[in-house]
């Protein structure tokens, strides 16, 4: 069973920034999925990022695949990692194309899926 406490605020171990990040439960993780807003959306919500969703348009900033532009595929709260179309590697012996899983500290959020009415609620709410 995880052990995790709603009252811890912080701490500069990194063995329990870990134990954090390990245990969280997924109303946690989701936040902890989150990239950087673009300038003009930055302006626009006045805020600087958002939790990552699928069917948002999202910028590759860092890594193998930087500059690629692609809509999210899918989000694993479990490994905070999210899927993005075009991020994909080639196997040697010619299987199909495998998707590759990107940390959302290295994404930018270029457009929003806007479709959840709880979404726009929650990204009006401050």
């Amino acid at each position: 069973m995880k052990h995790f406490s709603m009252s811890w605020k912080s701490s500069k171990s990194p063995k329990k920034q870990r134990k954090f990040k390990a245990n969280a439960p997924l109303h946690i993780r989701h936040k902890l999925v989150s990239s950087h807003l673009t300038k003009e959306l930055r302006l626009k919500y006045k805020k600087r990022s958002l939790p990552v969703r699928k069917g948002d348009k999202v910028k590759i900033m860092a890594g193998k695949f930087r500059g690629i532009i692609g809509d999210v595929e899918r989000v694993e709260l479990m490994r905070y990692r999210v899927f993005v179309k075009g991020a994909e590697v080639q196997k040697k012996e010619g299987a199909p194309k495998i998707p590759r899983p990107i940390h959302p500290s290295k994404l930018q959020i270029v457009s929003l899926n806007l479709d959840d009415k709880r979404r726009i609620m929650a990204i009006e709410r401050k």
